[in-house]
């Protein structure tokens, strides 16, 4: 009998608008990566060492289970640092953090800063309120200076239209 696969069309959601320009940190990611692989290694070490351990304790497969679990759970986590990302398009300013996303039109931003001794830019909004854009980060560098002179750019084009 022959698989069929049923595609599902996301009919309810608003098609996606055209970016001009995207952002994601760099050393952050590489970092967040690192430390996951590491955190893993670690607890599946630990997780089927435990049996063999000469502490007192008696160690049984689930507790194996659960030490593994954790790491993965750890690892998980850690990947979430990974996921700040920043784009810039005509209907405006979508900023990603770690846990959800923002969209803010042009009419809204005032512009972008990196303030004093701060580890990332902030979009300045209207009303003087602003959202911390994780995605440029000090640590990067020039890719951070790039990416905020870009975004400026992008908006002075899009404000004067």
């Amino acid at each position: 009998m022959p698989v069929v696969r049923i595609r599902r069309r996301a009919a309810a959601a608003a098609p996606e608008p055209d970016w001009d320009f995207e952002v994601r940190p760099r050393k952050a990611v590489r970092t967040a990566r690192i430390v996951a692989v590491v955190l893993l290694i670690l607890f599946v070490i630990a997780g089927t060492g435990m049996r063999n351990a000469f502490t007192g304790v008696n160690f049984r497969l689930i507790d194996q289970i659960a030490m593994i679990a954790i790491g993965v759970l750890a690892a998980l986590t850690t990947l979430l640092l990974t996921r700040p990302r920043v784009r810039v398009g005509p209907s405006g300013v979508t900023v990603r953090n770690v846990l959800g996303d923002s969209r803010f039109g042009w009419e809204h931003v005032r512009g972008v800063s990196f303030p004093d001794r701060k580890a990332w830019a902030r979009l300045e909004l209207a009303h003087d309120e602003y959202v911390p854009m994780l995605a440029v980060r000090a640590n990067d560098g020039q890719h951070a200076v790039d990416a905020l002179d870009r975004i400026r750019e992008l908006g002075a084009k899009y404000t004067a239209a």
